[in-house]
């Protein structure tokens, strides 16, 4: 059993969010303001909900800006910070933060992506699969804008399939992640990796790698387009402020 009050959590929240910049100019991605919130807050939410405790911000992009902000955070989550010193790439900050985690995996979120899914389901999975990392894959109709997964009956990860530009259904990663605590010390920590196009092949191909796959709702804010479309996925309910 994975008990999710006692898994730490790290957040990738360093991006630069390049593509973004016409639309974010004074703040970094992860602090993108949604209904007035920043994006964070969203994940925030999802993680008090399934009984989430400890949260490790990696951060990169005007980290300073992130704590001051955090601050101030409403939830009654106990965060920390791992900011990097020079721009280390998704593996590479995790490899920094690897020295925060207690417990014996973390489950680790992307800063920029959303997946309305049941995160004590994915651990619940995770835990009666033999997984060293487990990853969730959603089903999106159009993934043009994503590299797909190649997934076995079994859920075991055979490759992750590079953009394509076809506009095609498939299986994307959702940016969400149970990892090993042994896997993320054997993660660098002093140069620039990606988790998804360097790390991930690898582990897959050593087949250690298995997709929990779900059909929910799914949102980056990567682009100005699906930014501006974060309205409307996190709409207020009907009477709510």
């Amino acid at each position: 059993m994975v008990d999710l009050h006692d898994t730490d959590v790290l957040v990738l929240a360093g991006g630069l969010g390049k593509r973004l910049r016409t639309v974010v100019l004074d703040r970094p991605k992860s602090l993108a303001e949604i209904h007035g919130r920043p994006f964070l807050y969203y994940l925030f939410d999802q993680l008090e909900t399934a009984g989430c405790r400890r949260v490790v911000l990696c951060t990169g992009d005007r980290a300073s800006q992130v704590e001051q902000v955090l601050r101030h955070c409403p939830h009654k989550l106990e965060l920390h910070f791992s900011p990097e010193k020079a721009a280390l790439g998704t593996a590479g900050a995790l490899g920094l933060a690897a020295q925060h985690v207690r417990s014996d995996r973390a489950l680790v979120l992307n800063g920029d992506s959303f997946v309305d899914t049941d995160l004590q389901g994915f651990a619940d999975w995770y835990a009666a699969l033999d997984f060293e990392v487990g990853l969730v894959a959603v089903r999106v109709p159009d993934a043009a804008r994503f590299g797909t997964l190649d997934i076995r009956e079994d859920g075991r990860i055979n490759a992750f399939v590079e953009k394509c530009g076809a506009a095609s259904p498939g299986w994307i990663n959702a940016g969400i992640y149970m990892i090993e605590r042994q896997r993320l010390a054997e993660l660098p920590k002093d140069r620039a990796v990606s988790l998804e196009t360097e790390i991930f092949p690898q582990w897959a191909a050593q087949g250690v790698m298995g997709a929990y796959r779900v059909h929910d709702r799914f949102i980056d804010i990567g682009t100005p387009d699906s930014y501006a479309a974060a309205k409307d996925f996190f709409a207020p309910e009907t009477g709510a402020e």
